[in-house]
């Protein structure tokens, strides 16, 4: 059942939208670290309220991150996720040579990316899913 204290809510509307992405770095390269990890995590954060979503949870493993995030059912999910891998790549490349030496071309993540609607698995095991990620096994 619903917990309807927490839902989100606009003038016109009640929702809970939660997804969760999956990002690719071009290539699968392995570059990503936990310092760079952290500024995708910093720049997602300050462009996803522009387009009404909220940042939940946030992890990587060498070659991709898992974001858990809300949105609103206004939100264009396209338009962000392309205006974010934009900024997020130039700013990471230039931020970080020793990444721009292990990727050519401009581009940082992979054209793809997976995007699922969270709603098939409780919210908690998606959760717990990404903080498992990049562990040792």
């Amino acid at each position: 059942m619903i917990n309807v204290n927490k839902l989100d809510n606009n003038a016109h509307s009640v929702f809970l939208l939660y997804y969760h992405l999956i990002m690719v770095v071009k290539y699968r390269r392995k570059v990503i670290d936990d310092d760079s990890s952290k500024r995708a995590e910093e720049i997602f954060s300050y462009i996803a309220p522009k387009y009404g979503i909220t940042l939940e949870e946030w992890n990587h493993d060498k070659d991709h991150v898992h974001v858990m995030f809300r949105a609103q059912p206004k939100s264009e999910l396209s338009k962000f996720i392309n205006a974010y891998k934009s900024a997020s790549s130039r700013l990471i490349k230039k931020e970080y040579p020793q990444i721009r030496e292990k990727l050519w071309k401009e581009a940082f993540w992979s054209q793809s990316f997976c995007l699922l609607r969270a709603g098939g698995a409780p919210i908690e095991t998606i959760r717990a899913y990404i903080e498992s990620q990049g562990e040792k096994a």
